[in-house]
């Protein structure tokens, strides 16, 4: 099932959902037809659309709005605070061509920041699919869930066929007691083939997706730092905010202490070009990111 069919559908069995757009349909071009005065395109006008969907939120309604994820948690990002956030309304936020996957876009569309920004809310729940597969297991849950969620929509077709989603839980793929590699979204894919570059070194490889960043899985989190003497993040995300700080922040919070080694952009911006292009250039392939890991100096 295909994100649009699933949000089509799921609109169609609850009359209360309500599809908002800000002129961004390419995700959702058959909503209009299916459900009719359901389906609402305010224009390029991403503050009005969060300010009409938290509004209908309070007579009930579920909107779920679409935006480039840049221009909707930014350039509405007080509205989403200040009308969603501080009244907790079920507003389900839909943010497009996150991460990496803004490929051609420089920095004015590149949304490496979202996490950041998005958890920093309260009560805000915060969702990273790792592919189409992933991210429709997970949204009947989100959408839901009576909490205002923003998701890092991921259409990509994956390999891996993931596990059902249990609320605020990460998936483990698999356990290591050399090096556990936690990563969320879109790099999940190049993880799982890291993964298997380094167990072709010798090593014994864990791998999380962790799905939920807001909430957060911390026992997941604990138990890689206490089963692995080396912990990854891996993450299309400044370094500020995003799962490296998660990770801190558990362990910290649990007085624990880990190696730790962040792979993000760390306070850069990427150079734009074609998908593959980015990864290679910005160090994400799979063989640069085992490369690096292995360079670390838990390996050393």
């Amino acid at each position: 099932m295909t994100y649009e069919e699933l949000l089509i559908k799921m609109a169609l069995e609850d009359e209360r959902i309500i599809v908002m757009t800000a002129e961004n349909r390419a995700l959702v071009r058959n909503a209009p037809k299916a459900l009719g005065a359901r389906f609402i395109d305010t224009g390029i006008t991403e503050q009005t659309m969060v300010g009409m969907a938290a509004g209908l939120a309070l007579r009930g309604r579920v909107p779920i709005v679409h935006a480039l994820a840049p221009f909707l948690t930014m350039r509405a990002y007080e509205f989403i605070r200040t009308d969603v956030g501080i009244a907790h309304l079920p507003v389900k936020l839909s943010g497009y061509i996150p991460g990496f996957l803004s490929d051609g876009n420089g920095p004015t569309h590149q949304s490496i920041e979202d996490v950041s920004i998005m958890r920093g809310i309260p009560g805000m729940e915060v969702y990273c699919p790792a592919d189409e597969d992933d991210l429709v297991k997970m949204l009947p849950a989100i959408w839901t869930s009576p909490a205002p969620a923003y998701t890092r929509i991921n259409h990509k077709k994956g390999s891996y066929s993931h596990a059902a989603y249990q609320p605020g839980k990460a998936e483990v793929v698999a356990e290591g007691s050399d090096v556990t590699l936690l990563v969320y979204g879109f790099l999940f894919e190049n993880a799982l083939q890291t993964k298997e570059l380094l167990e072709k070194e010798g090593l014994s490889v864990g791998l999380i997706n962790m799905r939920s960043l807001k909430p957060v899985d911390e026992g997941s989190i604990v138990r890689a730092a206490a089963g692995s003497r080396h912990l990854v993040t891996i993450e299309d995300h400044l370094l500020t905010g995003g799962l490296y700080s998660i990770v801190a922040e558990v362990l910290l919070r649990r007085r624990m202490t880990a190696a730790v080694t962040p792979l993000s952009l760390g306070e850069r911006w990427f150079r734009p070009g074609l998908l593959g292009q980015v990864l290679e250039t910005e160090g994400f392939t799979p063989g640069k990111m085992a490369t690096k890991i292995l360079n670390s100096s838990t390996y050393a």
